[in-house]
């Protein structure tokens, strides 16, 4: 799940999926937009436009 210059633990993982779900609860988002939500909240942690397509769908995963 890492790539250079964006370094993301799998502890870090654990928070962003967290994060995740939290917000889609809170914001009721209809799962056709989960993978738009994750990018959001990936690109932020990281600082960075490049997403890891694995870490991706481990997030959105059900």
């Amino acid at each position: 799940m890492n790539q250079p210059g964006n370094r993301v633990s799998a502890f870090d993982c654990d928070i962003l999926r967290s994060a995740f779900i939290k917000s889609v609860i809170e914001k009721k988002i209809p799962e056709d937009e989960w993978r738009a939500e994750a990018s959001l909240l990936i690109s932020n942690f990281t600082d960075s436009d490049d997403i890891d397509p694995e870490l991706l769908e481990w997030i959105v995963r059900k």
